[in-house]
C-alpha cells in the first residue's frame, strides 16, 4: 500500500462505549479481534512493566510516562497509534498507510513483533526526554 492520509475517526455515537479494554475486543468482529489480542499481548510483552492500559479516545492505550501506544479496529483495517514517531519510520513504513501518529495495518494480518518492538523503543525514549524538559 502506498502512503496517504487517513480519514479522520467517525464523529463519536451517543454510546460512550467500553469502559475496559476486554469489552472493547469484545466488541472487535472477526478476524480483527484475533489480530487485536495479538498486537495487545506483543505490546504488553515489550512495554516497561510499570505501563499501565485502560482506555482513552475510546480505543485500548498503553501508557507510561505519557502515552505509548494505542490501538483500534475499523471496519476494513486495524491501526496502531504510536504518536509523532511514525515519521521517524517511513522507510520501515512504506507498506502501510500512515499519517501523523497512525499505521494501518490488515485486519487479518498481526503487525510485525520486530517493527513494533522499535516503535515501542522510540516512543518510550520520546516520552523520556519531554520528561526531563
Amino acid at each position: 500500500m502506498k502512503q496517504s492520509a487517513i480519514a479522520k475517526h467517525p464523529p463519536a455515537k451517543s454510546d460512550s462505549g467500553p469502559k475496559d479494554v476486554d469489552k472493547y475486543l469484545a466488541r472487535v468482529p472477526e478476524p480483527a479481534r484475533t489480530t487485536l489480542k495479538k498486537l495487545r499481548a506483543d505490546i504488553r510483552a515489550n512495554a516497561p512493566k510499570e505501563a499501565t492500559e485502560g482506555i482513552s479516545y475510546r480505543i485500548p492505550m498503553f501508557k507510561h510516562e505519557g502515552m505509548l501506544m494505542g490501538y483500534a479496529a475499523f471496519s476494513n483495517h486495524c491501526s496502531l497509534f504510536p504518536g509523532a514517531i511514525v515519521e521517524n519510520f517511513k522507510t520501515e513504513l512504506t507498506n502501510y498507510r500512515t499519517a501523523k501518529g497512525t499505521i494501518q495495518f490488515p485486519v487479518d494480518k498481526p503487525f510485525p513483533v520486530s517493527l513494533l518492538k522499535k516503535l515501542i523503543k522510540a516512543r518510550i525514549a520520546a516520552n523520556e526526554s519531554k520528561k526531563r524538559r
